[in-house]
């Protein structure tokens, strides 16, 4: 019988999942690509063929599990029907996430770190944060505009916050775990939702009349 070769998003797949856990163990610096290849079970022309650099694949790694998330959450927050109930939900599922799989905040600290000594990894690094923070951004106003509230401030400011919170809690669950409650995210989504209500109600409430 002859042996049929695995098609070339299923090698793909097979170096992603091999990369993220030899990564997660020994650092992105301290793995070879020939030792990502032996954990896949490939050739190391296996992994060159479908990666061109070491950089390209844990780029394609991050932005993967960002992506993910985001689209977890947007999973969970179709059940609300309050900005309170998005909040909770979310906060949920990325809590859940961030305990259930912390190699993903291990990696970008370390690759931020790699970015300060090497201006190409930083320009790349600077690229793919650009496209999170736009994504993310994307589903705020679609999110403002679902429950017709007003956002307490720019979209684009508060994905910069939402992610500074997320990646900073995420560290410190990761180096003490019962430091961090798991309604901790939820309750800071739930002040922003909080704030951005009180803003679109003040903005509708009458003007005092004077006399």
């Amino acid at each position: 019988m002859t042996r049929t070769r695995p098609a070339r998003a299923e090698t793909r797949r097979k170096v992603l999942d091999a990369a993220y856990l030899v990564f997660g163990e020994r650092g992105i610096v301290n793995t070879s690509l020939e030792e990502v290849a032996a954990a896949a079970g490939l050739t190391k022309g296996a992994v060159y063929s479908n990666f061109r650099s070491k950089d390209e694949m844990v780029l394609t790694l991050m932005e993967e599990r960002a992506a993910g998330r985001v689209a977890k959450s947007l999973q969970a927050a179709r059940g609300a029907t309050t900005p309170a109930q998005v909040a909770e939900h979310i906060g949920g599922v990325l809590v859940h996430e961030m305990r259930a799989d912390p190699i993903w905040h291990r990696l970008l600290v370390e690759y931020a770190a790699m970015a300060r000594r090497d201006p190409d990894i930083a320009d790349r690094l600077r690229r793919s944060r650009r496209e999170m923070r736009a994504m993310l951004t994307e589903v705020l106003v679609s999110l403002a505009d679902t429950f017709d509230v007003r956002l307490p401030m720019p979209a684009a400011d508060l994905a910069v916050v939402l992610l500074a919170v997320s990646n900073g809690l995420a560290l410190e669950a990761d180096m003490e775990p019962e430091g961090v409650r798991d309604d901790l995210f939820a309750r800071v989504l739930s002040t922003l939702a909080g704030e951005a209500v009180t803003t679109v109600v003040g903005a509708r409430l009458p003007a005092p009349v004077d006399g």
